[in-house]
């Protein structure tokens, strides 16, 4: 016979257990771990993205109890004609106009929405944002401000001043018929 026959004829040897035979039972439960981790993960970054989309597309002060829409200002006699009262809480300024009507004014511009203070020297509300400016009936006097300011209703029970804070009024003029009279 000749060699090649020779070689051909071997018989092989057994199959012997190589390195990645051997590690691979233990290797197993470590990968399967380490994917358990990360599907672990994924699935707290997609809910905790997901909390973020829903409480951005949530309205806002939508849940309000009757007692915490109700404002309690204070007795008509504490409010001098001509003057503006800040309440913090209630998110809007009271208004007590010269004839001594009260008016509930947003402390929001209509423009952009900035946060507008009241300036007792000039006697009027001015915008730090874009400069408007509104009188203390929450009227337009220099824009860029499109229209007055929203206003809360006002209620004057017993010789005590009232804000409904449930629902912010918008409006595009000054009417008479927003001002409460005591």
């Amino acid at each position: 016979m000749s060699r090649r026959k020779r070689a051909r004829r071997r018989p092989s040897a057994a199959p012997t257990a190589n390195a990645t035979t051997e590690a691979e039972p233990t290797a197993t439960p470590r990968r399967r771990l380490l994917g358990w981790i990360w599907a672990g993960l994924l699935a707290a970054l997609t809910a905790e993205i997901g909390w973020i989309v829903a409480s951005f597309l949530r309205p806002r002060g939508v849940s309000r109890s009757d007692d915490a829409s109700l404002v309690i200002a204070g007795p008509v006699d504490r409010f001098e004609p001509g003057t503006v009262t800040a309440f913090p809480g209630g998110r809007f300024y009271l208004a007590r106009l010269e004839d001594g009507g009260f008016l509930a004014l947003d402390r929001t511009c209509t423009h952009l929405g900035c946060t507008v203070p009241w300036d007792a020297e000039l006697g009027r509300f001015s915008c730090p944002c874009h400069a408007s400016s509104f009188d203390i009936a929450g009227v337009v006097l220099a824009p860029p401000a499109p229209r007055p300011l929203d206003f809360y209703r006002v209620r004057i029970e017993n010789d005590v001043v009232k804000v409904d804070v449930s629902r912010r009024e918008r409006r595009r003029e000054h009417l008479p018929s927003q001002v409460t009279r005591a």
